[in-house]
């Protein structure tokens, strides 16, 4: 079984696309990435780009999604040391890469900012590995 850490942002996509993952893949993503989640669906409604019911729904979908949240001390130190050598702003984009590195195959996000600082750290999938079987 293939282990992938995902992002609010390819969580979306999923939902958004009406995609499935294979069977044959787990979901990783930090604790928070369901608030994350949300928060970009609230910002979409107030730019009138989802309606409220939409979004909702969407957010819905999201807590339907079979994945496995994590937050282990190590992780939040791992994140916290990338953040601090690559004098990030947050801890966000740091926590994706921690759990790439201790608990996944690699980082597969539709977010190309989000991939374009994960290649020097951990292996990025596009997410059409997300879609078929090993």
């Amino acid at each position: 079984m293939s282990r992938y850490v995902v992002d609010a942002s390819t969580l979306l996509y999923l939902v958004d696309s009406g995609l499935h993952v294979h069977e044959g893949h787990q979901l990783v993503a930090p604790n928070a990435v369901r608030s994350e989640a949300l928060q970009i669906l609230l910002d979409d409604v107030r730019a009138g780009k989802r309606t409220e019911r939409d979004a909702l729904g969407a957010h819905e979908r999201i807590t339907e999604i079979k994945m496995r949240l994590l937050g282990d001390r190590v992780s939040r130190r791992i994140a916290w040391r990338i953040s601090r050598e690559q004098d990030w702003e947050t801890l966000r984009d740091a926590e994706y890469l921690a759990l790439t590195r201790r608990q996944g195959d690699a980082l597969v996000t539709v977010d190309a900012r989000l991939a374009a600082l994960a290649k020097p750290f951990v292996p990025v999938a596009p997410v059409d590995v997300l879609f078929v079987g090993e």
